[in-house]
């Protein structure tokens, strides 16, 4: 593969002025009636000096071949002449976005997913972006979506059915999209383009597993606030029972304590609101 060569060809403006001058004198001389040097100045002029001027705009460049032969890049921008016979084609070197498709996949435990990817990229070498794959362009796309797919591959979406999971497509998001930027510039180094940023911009589960997926989120969810419940009701029970023995507010023996605990319990963890029952006799009777 060849290796980008940078080359500043010399200015076009002198060679666009030359170019006028000789036309103008090729017409007087066709005036005149002297038809072979006339003749002569306008192949000089329209084969040799203007074919060979270049425009190049700013973030764009030029690929120079000569008979298939890589002679250089031009980067810098500007209005330059080089050689007439060379095969010019435009590089650009601006940024470019890609927004992937949505993907059907399965992630490293076998569920269905949905998930997609936004690519910021730029040519960086020229050469091996003409020269090294047949169109970059497609190129980056084919490789930009295997390398999505290998990721959901690899990570679980969540740690739901796989609580050893350290990283998740959902949980780990800037890991995630820091190993994709690894991945993609490993692929794409060949064709002289870089990775800038690339981050998961749609993630989902499949349509087929999506419902049950949330029942079992909704559940963890639910088992979650429970438990944190529980914990703060056994803490205020405790507290309360301290409080009334530090206070000598009331004697409680086991059994009175145990039904006290019972009804906190119930009052503090119930998802309802509690009616009050007045007992009129005692705890024995």
């Amino acid at each position: 593969m060849n290796p980008e060569k940078i080359i500043n060809p010399p200015s076009g403006f002198a060679t666009f002025i030359v170019s006028m001058v000789l036309l103008i004198v090729s017409v007087l001389l066709f005036i005149e009636g002297q038809l072979a040097i006339g003749i002569i100045l306008l192949i000089v002029t329209f084969i040799f000096l203007l074919p060979g001027l270049i425009i190049v705009n700013p973030n764009e460049s030029k690929v120079l071949t000569f008979f298939g032969k890589y002679v250089g890049t031009v980067k810098k921008d500007g209005f330059f002449w080089v050689n007439p016979f060379t095969v010019k084609k435009k590089v650009s070197l601006k940024a470019f976005n890609l927004n992937g498709q949505q993907l059907k996949v399965n992630d490293s435990i076998g569920n269905p997913i949905e998930i997609a990817a936004v690519i910021v990229w730029q040519i960086k070498d020229t050469a091996a972006a003409v020269f090294a794959v047949e169109n970059y362009i497609q190129y980056v796309n084919i490789q930009s979506e295997a390398a999505v797919r290998h990721l959901a591959n690899t990570f679980p979406y969540d740690n739901l059915e796989d609580e050893t999971a350290t990283i998740t497509l959902r949980g780990g998001a800037d890991q995630v999209s820091e190993m994709l930027e690894k991945e993609l510039n490993e692929r794409l180094n060949r064709a002289g383009i870089e990775v800038l940023e690339a981050r998961i911009s749609h993630l989902a589960y499949a349509p087929e597993i999506a419902h049950s997926m949330l029942q079992v989120q909704q559940a963890s969810a639910i088992i979650a606030a429970r438990k944190l419940i529980v914990e703060g009701a056994v803490g205020m029970v405790e507290m309360a029972l301290n409080k009334l023995s530090e206070k000598n507010i009331v004697e409680l023996d086991e059994e009175r304590k145990a039904a006290m605990v019972s009804n906190l319990l119930v009052v503090l963890c119930g998802d309802k609101a509690v009616n009050p029952v007045v007992n009129t006799g005692t705890l024995y009777h």
